[in-house]
């Protein structure tokens, strides 16, 4: 019995040793199974997470990874069955699409913002000195990418902290635009790459063609793919093993001053500005001092803690690791995508790739009711402190009033101003215009205003539903009124039903219906459908 214990600790002191060194663990090949209800029990939910439970994962035990694909193949039902898998999430708590947080991502399918995760997870391993298995556990970092074009740079950036990146294709649709996209950002990251071809229940779903646009598209050998079906389960004991056994461990010093990528940021109402990101070299604690490289600015870490799924304080984020930091910022804008945070007053070289954000969508916004303007106002100092990528500038419109942009009120959106600049030269008569697009939103059709201005010919027609009041309608030039017509009220009949008698009572019912239309005159509004800004104000497409 003595010799049989003091085998069995030999065994487990050999164990430790292969999960502790860099050498890539050899996998036992694990049977296929549906997922079930719960996690297993030893990938039950944790209460709490310690920052000496961190401490004991070092690089080589840490796996950062992302899941990118085109909209609406499976990416995040995907990364749903991955948390319940590691027991992260329970099966039927919750929402779906749980890293999904806006509205938005959920109606339309899209991530917007990043999102990270981290999971804790048992892996059987094959030791070769005692030939037996043991359930290491490694720490797994699922860094969510925003899913839509126009988000290319947070995708780099968010991919920036990850050595390896899930590609899921749709076993139906096949290799499309985003796909392409998406991979050559991984690619050109130096990502290793996992072909995961997805919703392979769907009745029309053909992953051999899949197999072959890969191969032809990318050059990734057909066997490397994996067969899943997020939906249903299907293929999903293989997915994570997958991700230890192909995606190498995270670089980095443990011993060095630390420095972080910042990956994308929201604001709480509660806590201010709480930022994503991932720990390149050293250890962050609750209390340290850190500068912004972009801005300059200095902050001291007032929380800092992982994702488990939610916000879980845990005092220190070592390197390699994937979390969160509340530091007292007061807007988004100061927490600039791609940032690189460090300690305060020591000298470390910015992670490469950051650049300002780029404006992708231009628009101008007015309140439909111009004494809304304060509420509009409001509404986009909320918008503005959740959201950096959004820039405001004021601006007037001669049509429309004072307006910007916003979200949530009854607004008209049409085109934004564009500020012009003249340069005069010698030449009175000549002009050189400069300008950047969009062009002022008052352009119907440039060729035709230019005739109209140089030939003095000028039309204009304008209709509007029938009120029940009179309305009347002023062309003006600054004060002065050029031309004036009024729309007569629509007048209701109600002598109809007088037949003959006395004059009197006609005049009564005249005089009444006449203080009716004062009355609604005061309290009634005409109400121009947006539709009609969006024809008046669009630029023509006829020519």
């Amino acid at each position: 019995m003595a010799g049989a214990a003091a085998l069995r600790r030999a065994a487990r002191r050999a164990v430790r040793t292969l999960a502790n060194s860099s050498a890539p663990p050899r996998t036992i090949s694990l049977p296929e199974r549906l997922l079930s209800s719960q996690a297993s029990p030893e990938h039950r939910p944790r209460p709490g997470v310690s920052g000496s439970e961190l401490g004991q994962y070092p690089p080589e035990r840490i796996w950062n990874f992302s899941i990118i694909a085109h909209v609406d193949h499976g990416k995040s039902t995907l990364a749903d069955r991955l948390l319940e898998l590691t027991g992260t999430i329970q099966k039927g708590h919750g929402q779906p699409q749980y890293l999904d947080k806006l509205q938005v991502e959920r109606e339309r399918g899209i991530t917007v913002k990043a999102q990270t995760a981290t999971m804790f997870y048992k892996h059987a391993v094959e030791t070769s000195e005692s030939h037996g298995t043991d359930n290491p556990s490694y720490l797994l970092n699922l860094i969510d990418t925003p899913g839509h074009v126009d988000f290319s740079y947070e995708v780099s950036r968010s991919l920036a902290a990850c050595q390896g990146a899930l590609l899921v294709v749709d076993a139906a649709q096949g290799v499309q635009a985003q796909t392409i996209a998406n991979f050559y950002l991984a690619f050109e990251s130096n990502l290793s790459i996992i072909p995961v071809i997805n919703k392979i229940d769907q009745p029309t779903a053909d992953p051999d063609n899949v197999k072959a646009q890969l191969k032809r598209l990318f050059d990734i050998d057909p066997s490397e793919a994996l067969l899943t079906s997020a939906k249903t389960g299907l293929g999903l004991s293989q997915v994570l093993p997958a991700v230890i056994e192909r995606i190498p461990c995270p670089p980095g010093s443990c011993d060095s001053p630390v420095r972080m990528l910042l990956l994308d940021s929201y604001y709480d109402e509660y806590k201010g500005v709480i930022c994503h990101v991932a720990i390149v070299d050293g250890a962050m604690r609750k209390g340290d001092k850190i500068s912004s490289a972009a801005t300059g600015r200095t902050y001291e870490v007032f929380d800092v803690g992982i994702m488990h799924p939610e916000l879980t304080p845990t005092g220190v984020l070592y390197t390699g690791q994937v979390g969160y930091v509340i530091t007292g910022m007061r807007s988004t804008k100061e927490a600039r995508i791609g940032d690189t945070l460090h300690q305060s007053k020591s000298i470390v070289e910015p992670l490469p790739g950051f650049k300002p954000v780029r404006h992708m969508v231009f628009s101008g916004v007015y309140p439909a009711d111009g004494s809304d303007f304060e509420a509009l106002s409001h509404a986009i100092e909320k918008l503005t402190c959740n959201d950096a990528s959004v820039s405001v500038a004021k601006e007037t419109s001669t049509a429309l009033g004072m307006g910007f942009r916003n979200m949530e009120l009854r607004v008209i959106s049409t085109i934004p101003t564009v500020p012009y600049i003249f340069e005069y030269g010698d030449d009175s008569h000549r002009a050189l215009l400069k300008y950047r697009l969009p062009l002022r939103e008052i352009i119907v059709d440039f060729y035709n205003e230019l005739k109209s201005i140089t030939s003095g010919y000028a039309t204009f027609d304008y209709e509007d539903s029938e009120q029940m009041f009179e309305i009347t309608i002023q062309a003006a030039i600054g004060s002065k009124v050029i031309a004036r017509e009024t729309l007569s009220a629509m007048r209701k009949n109600v002598l109809a039903k007088c037949y003959g008698g006395d004059i009197t009572r006609k005049k009564k019912l005249l005089e009444k219906q006449k203080e009716g239309k004062k009355r609604m005159k005061r309290v009634g509004s005409v109400d121009i459908p947006q539709e009609a800004f969006h024809e008046l104000l669009k630029v023509s497409s006829s020519k």
